[in-house]
């Protein structure tokens, strides 16, 4: 089980709760971002990925569009938000990787400090860290639109920022999905997400927007299977990762936190969702990959460690 040091002193600065009532939308044609493919049943699987793929392709061809739907989303600013969404109190006492250790919410700002961290040192320069992670309860208004927890976790490039309800894990990834209860499933979801900024910094995205929108080789799937890759390099290197002062995030990961990260991809895997949901295995149909593909490109990124080995548009199949 993952464990953090108790020495480490926390970065609060990135991670924000927004409370509830987020101001308005929810469903996946109030989203935006990339997302995990939850069969909600309004919109269809991956719907979200579409949306973003069209929008990324405006933008490199100097069409300024906001994503289909979304009434024209701007850019994120604290001040889009109504006085209930400013911020609450929750990560206050997020302090030290003890408190890491004892709370699921600080082990969140643990995470998101060691991923910083990480990214910062494998890209130098090309790196910005996102605005935030913000958590919310119900719906939430983000750089691309507004968004409800039915939308599942999600990374806006508009705002450059990973949204999380965090009522997801228990309420569908464990009830809906059979997902297990594991305290590494959540680290191995915001690496993903993490991952998506990384390929838009590094302008994959705009790759996958040229790549086809679904189907077991297109972009879309190219894309989410990159960042499966990325989260896995990530966990390569997470016991290596420091804070401000130089001292280690996290003392120890080891292989239960890797089966519990595989078990997840497992779960949101394209063909398993079809089948949870009772409907048949459209290969066509996929925007995120197969649970095969989701677990194989985890384990490049984990057991290879550079981030070329990650480059899931140099190869001819995924």
């Amino acid at each position: 089980m993952v464990r953090f040091n108790p020495k480490a002193r926390l970065d609060q600065s990135r991670v924000r709760d927004v409370g509830s009532g987020g101001g308005g939308g929810g469903g996946l044609g109030g989203g935006g971002g990339m997302r995990l493919p939850i069969p909600t049943g309004k919109g269809g699987i991956g719907t979200l990925v579409v949306l973003v793929l069209l929008y990324v392709a405006a933008k490199a061809l100097g069409i300024d569009a906001g994503l289909p739907g979304l009434g024209g989303a701007t850019a994120y600013s604290p001040a889009r938000l109504s006085d209930a969404q400013q911020g609450s109190d929750r990560y206050a006492d997020c302090k030290t990787g003890e408190d890491a250790n004892n709370n699921a919410d600080c082990a969140r700002v643990a995470v998101e400090n060691s991923l910083t961290d990480y990214w910062d040192s494998e890209l130098g320069g090309k790196f910005h860290p996102e605005e935030a992670v913000i958590t919310f309860t119900g719906s939430v208004d983000t750089g691309c639109g507004a968004a409800g927890s039915d939308v599942g976790p999600f990374y806006c490039p508009t705002d450059e920022t990973i949204y999380l309800d965090t009522t997801f894990f228990d309420d569908v990834y464990e009830d809906q999905l059979g997902g297990q209860d594991a305290p590494f499933v959540e680290a191995y979801v915001l690496a993903h997400e993490y991952g998506h900024h990384i390929s838009n910094l590094l302008g994959f995205m705009t790759e996958a927007s040229r790549r086809g929108q679904s189907g077991p080789q297109s972009g879309s799937v190219r894309l989410e299977l990159q960042a499966d890759c990325y989260a896995g390099l990530w966990a390569n290197h997470a016991t290596s990762t420091e804070d401000e002062s130089g001292q280690k995030l996290l003392l120890d990961l080891n292989q239960q936190d890797i089966d519990e990260a595989l078990d997840a991809a497992k779960t949101v895997g394209d063909d398993y969702i079809q089948k949870r949901s009772g409907g048949r295995v459209n290969q066509e149909a996929w925007t995120h990959g197969s649970s095969e593909q989701r677990q194989k490109w985890f384990m490049v990124g984990y057991e290879q460690g550079s981030l070329d080995a990650c480059d899931t548009f140099a190869v001819d199949r995924v």
